[in-house]
Formats: structure tokens, sequence, C-alpha cells
């Protein structure tokens, strides 16, 4: 028996195709959902089937601990138990999380040798390697995949630089490169919304995306990001998130992006209308991890509102660029990509083809 530990829509929405290949060979799997974001909606767009075990009940917001830490370092210890009682009762062969959330961290403490001195099943940590070599940026999802990858016995690398940071960390797991699902996941989902949703006719416009938590608790790096964004001419979307949103109307800052009629701000849409617009948009502005490589897959420019990154071959492709919060090098940026004098250069993909899901299930399949 396979067991997938996961928490967030992130962590499923990179964890899916595997599922989907499992299932297209026949292969049970046993889904555990740690109910830090509410999945379900998710779960019915991808068609996959719902977990068999919920041990927290799901937020209804968007972001479970709303910026407040101690909450979630809380949340995370007192859920380790449950993981475990959780794993134990099924006795899998793997125990596979994806990502760096809290979620991700409580999975592999909680199945690790360091709590089953005994145990039979081998910890996989799905997306390894990723690393910004900074704990405070991104904050805490840097300690969290730090701490998945000591506590695995199995590493899927995400690319060659990934597989280059495990091994001088000297960690104990099995290094195996095979890109990153997320990848898969981009390309499988973008099919499925244009099955279900239609193709979308707009192309012209911008897409944002804002949720990091040391971006959105700072007063100063919020405001640089809303200078950024307001000097953004054309069509803009931004599905806001509900911690986003509380720490602009907090900081003041909501007035001034009310006040540019280009940009729209929704409620954050399910992850098919999402992709379809990262799709179809000119160029994304974000602070996110994964969605830099979801810009990679579908070959659009990504402006990062960050600091660091932990997906630094992704800035070799020429259409991720790194701002470190440069306001000037940002809207510079924006104005190219908004004329048309910026090509896509050719490159490839440091993350995958989208074949990662069918080497890891292709790995266990060998070793189950």
């Amino acid at each position: 028996m396979i067991t997938f530990v996961l928490g967030t829509k992130a962590e499923l929405i990179k964890t899916m195709p595997i599922m989907k290949e499992l299932e297209k060979r026949n292969i049970d799997y046993y889904f555990i959902h740690t109910g830090q974001h509410s999945i379900i909606d998710l779960v019915k767009d991808f068609e996959i089937k719902e977990p068999d075990a919920t041990l927290y009940t799901p937020p209804k917001l968007s972001s479970r601990f709303m910026v407040k830490t101690h909450k979630a370092i809380f949340w995370g210890l007192s859920g380790i138990p449950r993981i475990l009682r959780e794993i134990r009762s099924v006795e899998p062969e793997f125990v596979c999380y994806h990502g760096d959330t809290l979620s991700t961290a409580m999975a592999s403490v909680a199945s690790s040798q360091a709590l089953n001195v005994n145990k039979k099943w081998k910890n996989v940590h799905l997306e390894a390697g990723l690393r910004s070599d900074d704990v405070w940026e991104p904050y805490p999802e840097e300690i969290s995949r730090r701490i998945a990858d000591r506590f695995s016995d199995i590493l899927f690398a995400v690319s060659k630089g990934a597989v280059e940071n495990l091994k001088k960390e000297k960690l104990k797991g099995r290094i195996i490169h095979v890109g990153n699902t997320i990848i898969d996941s981009a390309l499988i989902s973008l099919t499925m919304a244009n099955r279900k949703l239609g193709k979308l006719k707009e192309k012209n416009f911008c897409l944002i995306n804002i949720h990091r938590h040391e971006n959105i608790k700072s007063k100063e790096r919020l405001g640089k990001i809303v200078n950024i964004i307001t000097s953004v001419d054309t069509q803009t979307y931004w599905p806001l998130h509900d911690n986003t949103k509380q720490q602009l109307v907090k900081f003041g800052l909501m007035k001034k992006i009310k006040k540019k009629k280009n940009i729209k701000i929704s409620r954050v849409v399910p992850y098919l209308k999402f992709i379809r617009l990262l799709a179809n948009c000119k160029y994304l502005i974000t602070d996110g991890g994964s969605i830099q490589e979801e810009s990679l897959a579908l070959k659009k420019p990504c402006i990062l509102l960050r600091m660091k990154t932990e997906r630094d071959e992704g800035l070799k492709t020429g259409i991720n660029f790194l701002t470190k919060l440069n306001v000037n090098y940002a809207t510079k940026l924006i104005k190219e990509f908004e004329s048309k004098k910026f090509k896509i250069p050719k490159f490839k993909n440091p993350y995958g083809d989208g074949r990662a899901a069918k080497k890891i299930v292709d790995f266990i399949e060998v070793k189950n």
C-alpha cells in the first residue's frame, strides 16, 4: 500500500499526476488529508478519490493561520501524533509527501525512524532538493523542506541542481532525479480546464499572485509590491488570498489598488480556472514558489517579487526574473513585457518534461 499525507491545495495539485498514474495502473493508495486547506473542490475537479482520512476539519478561508506563526506551530506539533496513528493503522510500504508546507514537515517526522524504530515503510519526499539557502526566505518553507529531506529514505529530486544540493548535505536518503510533478500537473490541468471550461479568448492581460508571509507581514515590503503592481497599465487580474487582503487593509494599501481601474480583484479562483488564466496571460507577477515552474511549463514571463528563490535554475531560462523587490527593476520589466519587444527565448525546462509522475510510479512499482 502507498500512503499519501497531504495538507494543502498546492500539495494535492502536485501529487495529482502520481495518483492518476497509480489509478491508470490499478495500484491502490491510501490518502490522508491533514486539513491544512480545504481540498474537496479540487478533488472533484481532478476526478480523484476523496481522502480516506481527514485529521482536522479544513478551514473555510484560503489560509488556516492568517499569518499567525504561533498558531501554525501549535497546530503542526499537535498533528504529528495524529498522522503517526493513521500511518500505523495502514502499515504501508511507502509514505509519500510533497513540497515544503507545515503538513510536509509533519508527515516526514511522524513517519520517520525517529518515532518508529522498527518501521517497515519507506519515507518518500516527492519534491526533494530545492534550496534558497536562507531559512527566512521563504519562511517557513525553507525549514519545512529541509526537515522533509532530512527524514526521508527516498528523495525524488526535481532538478540537477536539487541533486547537487542533496549531495552537499550528505543526507541518508537515496537520491533519484525525476523532475517536478508540477510540470505534469500544469499540462494535465490545462487540458482538463479547456475541456471543462472551454478555451479562454482573452490574451493580453497580466496575472497577479501574492501571498508570501515574509512579504505580506511587512508593511515596507507590501508597500513596494503595491507600487510595482499599480505601475501595470494593461488589464490585470488578481485572485486575492484572504491573508493578503487582510494585510493590505491593515496597512492601508487597499485604497491605492482600488484606484487602478485596470486591476480586477476577485476571490481565489479554483485551480483549473487559474491555470487557464496563467496559460493565456501575457505575463505574471508573483511571489509564489511552484508557480515559477508553472510559468516555465506554459512559457510565460514571470516577475518574481522575492529576495531569494529556491528555484534559481529557472532564472537561467530568460523568462523568470528575480527582482529582490527593486521597484525600478520590476517596473522596467513590466514596461518591457507590455511592449512588443520581448520575445520568449528557447530554453530547456530544468524541472522536467511532464513525465515525473511516470518515473516515480515506475520506481515505486519495482520496489513494491
